[in-house]
C-alpha cells in the first residue's frame, strides 16, 4: 500500500487524535510525576487488551501486541513529560496545571501512539510483526529512556528496530523530515567546581586563587574545541554560567563553571571529554587547585540507522524532506544504542502555528499528527 493510501486511512482517526491530544494537553506533568497522564494512558490501553501491559521507569508504560511470528519486533516510542512553562495559548483546552505546559509536543506524541495502539488492536489478527509501544517519562530532564531500557523494556520480546517522532514547527505541516546518520546532537550538561584556598587580596601568596584558575580553564576549554577537534566534525562547548567570590578584596576559595558539550558523534565526544579532563588536570597542576568535573545529564547522539532510514524514505516518498541535523538533544538516542532505529521530525509549522518548541505559546493543528500516524502504520507488517 502506498503512503497516500495509508495517509487516507490515518485521516479517519483525526477525531481520536484530537480528542486524546487535547485531553493530555490539559494535564501536563513534569518528569516522573506523570501520574494523571499515566492513569489516562493505562485506562485506554487496558481497554485494548494488549498481550502484555507493564509499568516501567516509575510512570512509564509498555504495551505489547504479538504478531503471528513471521515478522520482526518493532518498537515505537512517545515521551510523556511536560515542561515547567506557564501556558499562554488561550486555548480552551489549555493546561489545568499552573506553571506546567506541553510546550514540546509530547501531548501529540502520546496521542499519536495511543491512536496507533487502537489501530493495532483493530488489526491484531493480521499482525505479522510484534509491536512494542513505549510511553516514556522524563525525556526533558534526566533521560527516562535509559531507565526504561535498563529495566528491560526492549526485551521479551527483543526489539529489532525502534522508531520515534517529534513535532517540529520549523518543518512544514504535512511533511516528515529525517536523514540517515546523526539527526540530533549528543549532549552533556557539565559542572566544574574549582576549589582553592581563601586569602586576603593583599597577601595572595597565602591563598590559591580559584578565579584565576577558572579563567584559564575557560580559555583552555574553548581552545580544546578549536584546536583538538577535526574541523570537519561539528562540536561545541558552551559555558553559560560562572560563579565565584564573595568580596572584592578576598581570593575566592571556590569557583564554578556550568555548561554543555554538544557534538554529532559519540566518538568525538569521548575524545573531547578526554581533552577536557586533561585541561582540568593541567589547571590544577598550574594553580594548586582541586577541580571536580560533574556530568549532570548525558544523552548520546541520535543517529538514524541507514537501512531503517531507507525503509522510512521508501515508504514516505515525496512526503519526506531531508532534515538538517539539529544541535538539540533527545534521549531517544539511548534506544538507538539498543536497536537500529529512526527518529523523524513531524512537521507542524504553518501560517497560524509558528511558535518554537518550549515557548509559552507553542501550539499546533492536530491534522499535523496524521502523517506521523500514517508513518507508524506503514512500518508495521500486516497479512493483506
Amino acid at each position: 500500500m502506498d503512503f497516500t493510501s495509508i495517509n487516507r486511512e490515518a485521516e479517519r482517526f483525526l477525531p481520536r487524535l484530537r480528542e486524546h491530544r487535547r485531553a493530555l494537553h490539559r494535564i501536563p506533568e513534569l518528569g516522573y510525576r506523570e501520574q494523571k497522564t499515566h492513569e489516562y494512558l493505562m485506562r485506554h490501553l487496558q481497554a485494548l487488551e494488549p498481550d502484555s501491559l507493564r509499568v516501567f521507569a516509575q510512570t512509564g508504560i509498555r504495551a505489547v501486541f504479538m504478531g503471528d511470528g513471521t515478522g520482526r519486533t518493532v518498537a515505537f516510542r512517545a515521551d510523556m513529560d511536560a515542561l515547567p512553562v506557564g501556558e499562554e495559548t488561550g486555548r480552551p483546552f489549555a493546561s489545568e496545571h499552573p506553571g506546567s505546559m506541553h510546550a514540546c509536543g509530547h501531548d501529540g506524541h502520546m496521542a499519536n501512539l495511543l491512536v496507533f495502539a487502537e489501530w493495532i488492536a483493530a488489526n491484531r489478527r493480521a499482525l505479522r510483526d510484534n509491536v512494542v509501544l513505549l510511553f516514556q517519562p522524563a525525556e526533558e530532564t534526566t533521560g527516562g529512556a535509559k531507565r526504561m531500557i535498563d529495566e528491560g523494556a526492549m526485551e521479551n520480546p527483543h526489539v529489532d528496530a525502534v522508531y520515534g517522532m517529534h513535532m517540529m514547527p520549523d518543518v512544514p505541516k504535512g511533511t516528515i523530515a529525517a536523514c540517515a546518520g546523526p539527526i540530533m546532537a549528543q549532549t552533556c550538561e557539565m559542572d566544574f567546581v574549582i576549589r582553592g584556598r581563601s586569602a586576603h587580596g593583599a597577601t595572595p601568596h597565602l591563598g590559591i586563587d580559584a578565579i584565576s584558575a577558572m579563567g584559564h580553564l575557560l580559555t583552555l576549554l574553548q581552545t580544546s574545541v578549536a584546536r583538538c577537534v577535526d574541523p570537519c566534525q561539528q562540536a561545541l562547548i558552551t559555558i553559560g554560567r560562572v560563579q565565584a567570590g564573595t568580596q572584592r578584596n578576598i581570593l575566592a576559595a571556590e569557583a564554578t563553571l556550568e555548561g554543555i558539550v554538544r557534538t554529532f558523534s559519540n566518538r568525538v565526544y569521548e575524545q573531547l571529554e578526554e581533552r577536557i579532563l586533561a585541561d582540568v588536570r593541567a589547571v590544577d597542576t598550574a594553580f594548586g587547585t582541586q577541580t571536580e568535573f560533574i556530568k549532570r545529564v548525558f544523552y548520546p547522539c541520535a543517529e538514524n540507522d541507514p537501512a531503517e532510514f531507507a525503509r522510512v524514505r521508501a515508504l514516505l516518498g515525496d512526503r519526506m524532506a531531508m532534515a538538517k541535523p539539529k544541535m538539540t538533544a533527545e534521549d531517544f538516542s539511548f534506544y538507538q544504542l539498543s536497536a537500529p532505529g529512526v527518529f523523524v521530525f513531524c512537521g507542524c509549522g504553518d501560517e497560524t502555528y509558528s511558535a518554537p518548541l518550549h515557548a509559552c505559546n507553542f501550539d499546533f493543528d492536530e491534522t499535523a499528527l496524521v502523517p506521523g500516524l500514517a508513518l507508524f502504520m506503514g512500518l508495521v507488517s500486516l497479512a493483506r
